[in-house]
């Protein structure tokens, strides 16, 4: 599955970060908004949701996604 974060809707608030370290952290070198560790983009392909569901639960705005 394809796990997207919507770069146009993400503020930066870090809420997936601190729920899922393992895969978001935040960009502090441009916008500040949340990407991937794995590849600092905005998509990335899985397996297992993981703790990924838990910070898509959290995201105030739903800036994540996935599609199977």
């Amino acid at each position: 599955m394809k796990i997207i974060i919507d770069q146009e809707e993400c503020i930066g608030c870090g809420s997936c970060a601190v729920v899922c370290d393992k895969y978001f952290e935040l960009d502090g070198d441009n916008d500040n908004n949340a990407h991937f560790k794995a590849n600092k983009g905005n998509e990335l392909e899985i397996d297992n949701l993981e703790c990924i569901q838990e910070a898509i639960d959290i995201c105030p705005i739903q800036a994540i996604e996935v599609k199977e």
